[in-house]
C-alpha cells in the first residue's frame, strides 16, 4: 500500500520546502526594488469583483455578496486584476504593479494551483516592448536573488542573464510544426478553421471533428510548440492572431495579429503581455463573443463589468502585463511543483 505525502505542514516537509520559500521572499523583495526604482506605485486591488474576467476558458470562483437588507447579489473572485486596475489607470495613474492573488477554477498540476500570486504592471504611454525589456530585468533579478545562474524545470535550463529571443507566432508554427498559421486568417483575421484543418491533416497532426479554430490552434501549440520554447536562453512568443487576443490592439502593420507576447522560460509560460485595447465598443464586442464561446462549451458565461467598460472610454493608451510570480519562483529555485513555492498550498 502507497504511503500517502506528508502534508504541507508537516514540520519535516516544510523544513525541506522552506529554502525555497525564503527565496521566494528574496525575490519579491527584489522585484519590488527594482519597480520602485522604474517609478512604479504599488496598488492593492480586491479579489472580489462583478466579473472574473470575459475570456472563455478562464473558469472562475463564483460567490453571493449578501446586503444589509438580506438580499444576495452574484459576486466572483478575480482571475486576474486587470479590470481594476485599468480603471485605475482611467483614475490617471500612469505606472502601478500590483501582486495579486487570483483565482481560476479547473487548474491544477505541477504549474498550476487553483489560487496562484500574479504580479501585474502597466506602463501608460508606452510601447508593449518595453514589457519585454522589463521582463529580462526580472529574470535575472530572481536568479541573482535565489542565488542561482540558471532557472531550471525538470531537465530543462534557461540563462536568465541572455537577451530572449523574440519570435512571431507563425514563425514558431512554421518552424516547429511546418503550419502557415497566417494563410488560415482572412485579411481582417476572421480564422479558418478549414484551412487550418487541412493543414493540419496533410501533417498527420490529431484534432477532434467538433475543434474550432481556437482549440485547433492550443492543440498545436501545446503539444508542438511550447516545448521547444525558453530553451537555453528565454523566448519571446510575439504577435498572437487577433482572435487569440481579446484585450490587445492590433497590430498596426497587420491588422491579423495583435501586440500580444507571451514569456517562456525552460518550455513554461511566465507572463502575458499586450498593447492594450481601449476601443470600448470593440472590446464588448469581443468579450460577448468569449461569452458566446464559453456558453457553447462549458453552457455558462460571466457578466460583463460595464463599469470597467465605461472606464475604457477613457483610458490612456497603455501597455500591460501579467507575471505568475509563482512560476517564476519555481524556475528560480528549480522547484519541481508550484505547491513547493507557495508558504500555505490549497489543499
Amino acid at each position: 500500500m502507497t504511503r500517502a505525502a506528508s502534508p504541507w505542514w508537516s514540520p519535516s516537509r516544510h523544513a525541506d520546502r522552506r529554502p525555497a520559500l525564503l527565496a521566494r521572499g528574496r525575490i519579491q523583495s527584489a522585484l519590488r526594488g527594482w519597480l520602485a526604482g522604474e517609478g512604479f506605485v504599488e496598488v492593492d486591488p480586491s479579489a472580489l469583483q462583478v466579473s472574473p474576467g470575459n475570456e472563455a476558458h478562464l473558469h472562475a470562483f463564483a460567490t453571493e455578496a449578501i446586503g444589509n437588507d438580506g438580499q444576495g447579489r452574484p459576486m466572483y473572485l478575480h482571475t486576474s486584476p486587470e479590470f481594476a486596475m485599468k480603471k485605475l489607470l482611467a483614475a490617471g495613474e500612469t505606472r502601478i504593479a500590483a501582486f495579486a492573488h487570483v483565482f481560476r477554477n479547473r487548474e491544477r498540476g505541477p504549474t498550476h494551483s487553483p489560487e496562484f500570486t500574479m504580479l501585474e504592471w502597466y506602463r501608460a504611454g508606452e510601447d508593449y516592448s518595453v514589457l519585454m525589456r522589463d521582463c529580462a530585468a526580472m529574470l535575472g533579478l530572481a536568479a541573482r536573488a535565489a542565488g542561482s545562474d540558471l532557472l531550471r524545470f525538470g531537465a530543462a535550463s534557461c540563462d536568465p542573464f541572455a537577451e530572449p529571443e523574440r519570435v512571431s507566432v507563425a514563425e514558431a508554427f512554421r518552424r516547429h510544426a511546418g503550419i502557415d498559421l497566417l494563410a488560415t486568417l482572412d485579411a481582417d483575421g476572421t480564422p479558418d478553421a478549414a484551412a487550418l484543418a487541412a493543414q493540419l491533416t496533410a501533417r498527420g497532426l490529431r484534432f477532434g471533428g467538433d475543434d474550432s479554430w481556437s482549440d485547433m490552434l492550443s492543440r498545436v501549440l501545446v503539444e508542438k510548440v511550447e516545448p521547444h520554447l525558453g530553451h537555453g536562453r528565454a523566448t519571446v512568443l510575439d504577435r498572437y492572431p487577433a482572435a487569440e487576443a481579446a484585450l490587445a490592439r492590433r497590430a498596426p502593420d497587420d491588422p491579423r495579429v495583435a501586440e500580444r507576447f507571451e514569456l517562456y522560460a525552460c518550455g513554461v509560460e511566465l507572463a502575458n503581455g499586450f498593447g492594450e485595447l481601449t476601443d470600448a465598443e470593440e472590446q464588448r464586442r469581443r468579450f460577448e463573443a468569449e461569452m458566446a464561446e464559453k456558453a457553447r462549451v462549458y453552457g455558462e458565461r460571466y457578466p460583463l463589468d460595464e463599469d470597467f467598460l465605461a472606464a475604457l472610454e477613457i483610458m490612456p493608451p497603455a501597455s500591460g502585463i501579467a507575471l505568475g510570480f509563482d512560476r517564476l519562483v519555481m524556475l528560480a529555485t528549480g522547484a519541481p511543483r508550484i505547491d513547493d513555492v507557495i508558504w500555505a498550498p490549497v489543499g
